[in-house]
């Protein structure tokens, strides 16, 4: 493959024509920053860190669905080194046995932002048709395991600690190896009993048998949409039974009272009663929001809640998914992020009800030129107001506007503003030369510890980029690992602290974005202060720990029972 980021040249009388409303003007020569073009966020460093991976989705010549939506990845610390691992999901050909697809790779952090190949001996390589992956420690051991979202049957790899991963998907129930079509997952502490649980995102019911064959607007073969096939799948929930097997819990619990066409998924307390609901971004169907009972079983109060369809009533292409207290108030708000032609959508937690305010907060107008899949709200610049990046990547075929893939687009960055409203960063995706690909997974963490929060993509049929945080004149920062007293970390658990007398509301959680697992540790830009105060936790269940004062830019740990007082809510 070429090297990632070129874009082909076009003549310049093309340019503004061809351009995508709120698109930045062109770089000058080079690529480098001028006083009309800002410096870039992002340095694209794959190759030169030793992050060479290039996704195969395994088009030939037929247009088979599952195509569109592959390539995930998890940013995760394998062996307990203290820095963040790379795992990267391939694909492969579908009409291929499985023996002879790619496997999925493995890269080990060398503890300075660079990598090498850690796949051969780790049992970590899958050759399932791979979509996406989801990291916790569902045994306790203190080691990060991983399951792995395939079309065909889904992988549980146990990790020993040492770089070292066996599949232990039978052993732990035969569930688990679903033989649908999985997209995201969630390790998931439900119930609160100390283990986790794990809810796996189905999309549609496909085979190979059932393809159609579908047309773009200039009548040549392209890939269908959903709703050809008219076949919604139900998720499912998977309880730990904390012995290192799980049971399916989906039709007891209520979970499969529900269909859809699930694609993204991320866990948290929405409703303020310390217990973890599950949010469902569905393609062309309404949302999701399982409210938990807290008697193991789930109802689906979005439309009671205002966040299954937009403003208009429209259920939109639901992709991926960001979870955050935005605006400081202390409950959960969204994004869904969605198909060109729509605009993102953000739902505003107002504590009982969501409201969308994605044109308030800058988001409709640019995002509608894209499709978007990766996705997070992350204090790039440490300036204590959280910027949003966005991957982006067409699933119908239109003009090749970038380069050579009718499918490519560049993905978008926006700075967060005092005002809580968001303006697209230039240069175009925070980077100097503009990339353009078809992304689809995007995972967040600090590979190199230095308080900047890095980004991992993953391309369909393209290199990966690793995308080096490069902002000038940063933030002070902390990064903070919540730990239960295993060494598991703590998924779950809420972090509150105080930042000069803003009061700051942070989750752990790994699953967010798309097909994607992220760096657990809850990071956190300070701006211009020093230090951070009143830092509690509360656990899942509902018990709360106080932690006192920490200095900034640092990486600290907060572990269960280490803190200066413990109490448990409504005692």
């Amino acid at each position: 493959m070429g090297t990632p980021g070129l874009i082909k040249a076009a003549p310049l009388y093309l340019t503004a024509l061809l351009a995508p409303a709120g698109c930045a003007d062109p770089l000058p020569e080079g690529g480098r920053a001028s006083p009309s073009h800002p410096p870039a966020w992002f340095d694209e460093v794959a190759r030169a860190s030793g992050l060479d991976f290039v996704h195969q989705s395994g088009h030939r010549v037929r247009y088979l669905f599952p195509e569109t939506t592959c390539g995930g990845a998890a940013l995760f610390d394998m062996d307990g080194d203290g820095d963040l691992d790379v795992y990267l999901v391939q694909s492969g050909r579908l009409v291929e046995p499985t023996e002879e697809r790619p496997g999925n790779r493995l890269l080990r952090n060398l503890g300075d932002g660079t990598f090498e190949d850690a796949t051969a001996g780790s049992g970590a390589d899958d050759r399932g048709y791979g979509m996406g992956v989801a990291t916790g420690d569902y045994d306790n051991d203190g080691d990060v395991d991983l399951y792995v979202t395939n079309v065909g049957p889904n992988v549980l790899l146990r990790n020993d600690g040492r770089g070292r991963f066996t599949d232990v998907t039978n052993e732990a129930g035969a569930g688990l190896a679903h033989p649908g079509w999985g997209a995201s997952a969630a390790f998931v502490d439900y119930d609160a009993d100390g283990d986790l649980d794990l809810f796996v995102v189905n999309y549609i019911h496909w085979t190979i048998l059932s393809e159609r064959d579908c047309y773009s607007a200039a009548g040549v073969p392209d890939y269908c949409n959903p709703n050809n096939y008219q076949a919604p799948a139900r998720d499912l929930l998977y309880r730990n039974n904390g012995d290192g097997t799980f049971t399916d819990v989906t039709g007891p619990a209520g979970i499969g009272a529900g269909l859809g066409n699930g694609l993204g998924v991320v866990c948290g307390d929405f409703t303020g009663d310390s217990r973890i609901d599950i949010f469902v971004a569905n393609d062309g169907m309404y949302n999701q929001l399982w409210v938990n009972q807290g008697d193991g079983s789930f109802r689906d109060l979005a439309f009671t809640t205002g966040c299954a369809v937009d403003q208009a009533g429209q259920a939109k292409a639901g992709m991926g998914i960001a979870a955050l207290d935005v605006d400081d108030d202390g409950d959960l708000d969204l994004l869904v992020v969605n198909l060109q032609s729509e605009t993102d959508s953000f739902f505003r937690n107002t504590g009982s009800f969501f409201m969308d305010e994605t044109a308030a907060v800058g988001l409709g107008g640019v995002s509608r030129g894209f499709t978007r899949f990766g996705t997070a709200f992350v204090d790039f610049d440490n300036d204590g107001a959280v910027d949003l990046y966005e991957a982006n990547g067409r699933v119908r075929r239109s003009a090749a506007m970038y380069t050579d893939d009718p499918y490519a687009e560049p993905n978008l960055l926006f700075r967060g503003t005092a005002s809580g409203r968001f303006e697209e960063v230039a240069p175009r995706g925070g980077t100097a030369t503009l990339l353009a690909h078809t992304s689809r997974a995007a995972v967040f963490g600090d590979v190199d510890n230095d308080g900047g929060v890095d980004i991992l993509v993953v391309n369909r049929d393209a290199a990966a980029y690793l995308l080096r945080n490069v902002v000038r004149d940063r933030g002070h920062w902390v990064l903070l690992r919540v730990l239960e007293e295993n060494g598991r970390d703590a998924l779950g658990a809420t972090v509150t602290l105080s930042v000069e007398g803003r009061r700051v509301t942070r989750d752990v959680r790994t699953a967010y974005s798309y097909a994607a697992a992220n760096d657990p540790r809850v990071h956190v830009g300070l701006g211009t202060a020093t230090a951070i105060t009143q830092v509690t936790v509360r656990w899942p269940g509902g018990a709360t720990e106080s932690f006192g004062s920490f200095e900034a830019d640092q990486v600290i740990t907060l572990r269960h029972g280490e803190g200066g007082s413990s109490e448990r809510r409504g005692d």
